[in-house]
């Protein structure tokens, strides 16, 4: 069978571009390997589903070529989501930073990409195993279902993030496949893991939870950082992931709203031990103990020399922890890296040096921040595609 476009990856950008190709009137099939239809968007945001970012630009985004996504973005912006889910009645709400999340349920979104799609006349399949890919005129696809023939090709299939609701490499291996290059794969939006030593000094503060700022050189991100049984998460920590790299240390102010030697210069006459003050700042004591005997500054106020108080303070506001690695991509929500940009359109998404060949989402270098993001990204850049193929 002949189809104008075949999408492959019936997730965010792989629905978006769907609908948007058969509402030009292309002939649209759209394939999945999945028994459930995007399973990421329905698992995503505690099952609400942080769909987009009202402040989406592209400097929020990780990439070689970070001002790649700006065409797409302006193309299709977070306004233009916000309207679609208007017109289908879904009710959202804003809950921080610019991120919006649906009142109800993260399958009222699935419920409405599938409602464009079949008001669109795509063909819709799922669990079909797409075995190899081919082109001669036209690009030709031999699946469990059988075999079909079309003149573009999306895929559409994501990263690695996630294996067990169904991650693969396909959309990599495609790219490969006709010399597209691929920029290196890791994690992102991911814990990070402490050294052994470290773990048996903090795994007791699992459950900690503390507002501060993480920064990796000139970047830097002000949310809480979470202390699990393995290291640090919490959405600081998943931000910073994606500019982290193995070796790298990473900085935390711990106090980001005081000036930590004017606070404990004020208490250089107290008798308190300092893990006791410690909770005037909201600091839980079993973490204030913990973090204060790694420094070997749990005395009393006025045992504290004027040097001294002069390196805790510098401390507290420039922590340095050297990561052991990251949870790896079973805890990440998306992968960093992927199909270079500098082989495809900004303007369509599709491959410079095989036309009809388009990629789309996750798969290409393009890594938003936590907070809607990447679903952002998924819009655009599947609407885009889905104009062009």
């Amino acid at each position: 069978m002949h189809f104008d476009v075949i999408v492959i990856g019936a997730g965010a950008a792989g629905m978006m571009c769907a609908a948007t190709a058969g509402q030009r009137g292309r002939r649209v099939l759209l394939l999945d390997h999945a028994a459930k239809l995007a399973e990421k968007i329905r698992i995503s945001g505690g099952g609400r589903s942080n769909f987009t970012n009202v402040h989406a630009r592209h400097d929020c985004y990780v990439s070689e070529n970070p001002n790649f996504c700006r065409s797409a973005l302006a193309q299709y912006t977070p306004q233009h989501f916000i309207a679609l889910m208007e017109r289908h009645g879904i009710a959202y709400h804003e809950k921080k930073l610019g991120q919006l999340f649906c009142d109800d349920s993260s399958q009222q979104l699935i419920d409405m990409l599938d409602a464009e799609c079949r008001a669109a006349g795509v063909d819709r399949r799922m669990e079909v195993t797409v075995h190899k890919v081919g082109r001669n005129e036209a690009f030709r696809l031999e699946t469990s279902a059988g075999d079909f023939s079309c003149d573009s090709l999306v895929i559409a299939t994501g990263g690695l993030s996630i294996p067990q609701i169904g991650a693969t490499a396909f959309g990599y291996q495609i790219a490969e496949q006709f010399g597209l290059p691929v920029t290196k794969l890791d994690p992102a939006l991911v814990p990070l893991t402490f050294h052994v030593e470290d773990a048996a000094r903090f795994a007791p503060l699992a459950g900690v939870s503390l507002d501060t700022e993480v920064r990796i050189g000139k970047v830097r991100f002000r949310e809480n950082v979470l202390f699990t049984h393995k290291g640090l998460s919490g959405p600081a920590i998943l931000q910073i992931s994606s500019y982290w790299q193995p070796g790298q240390e990473i900085v935390i102010d711990l106090l980001p709203d005081l000036d930590a030697e004017a606070w404990l210069e004020e208490r250089a006459s107290s008798e308190q031990l300092l893990a006791n003050t410690m909770g005037e700042l909201g600091w839980p004591k079993r973490f204030a103990e913990a973090w204060l005997d790694g420094q070997g500054a749990n005395v009393r106020g006025r045992d504290l020399s004027p040097k001294k108080r002069r390196q805790l303070a510098e401390t507290l506001h420039n922590w340095r922890v050297l990561p052991n690695g990251t949870q790896g991509y079973k805890k990440a929500e998306v992968t960093r890296g992927g199909v270079s940009t500098r082989a495809l359109s900004s303007k369509t998404m599709m491959a410079n040096d095989v036309p009809g060949l388009f990629f789309i989402g996750e798969v290409v270098d393009i890594t938003g921040w936590l907070g809607g993001y990447n679903f952002q990204w998924a819009w655009s850049s599947g609407f885009v595609a889905g104009k062009n193929c």
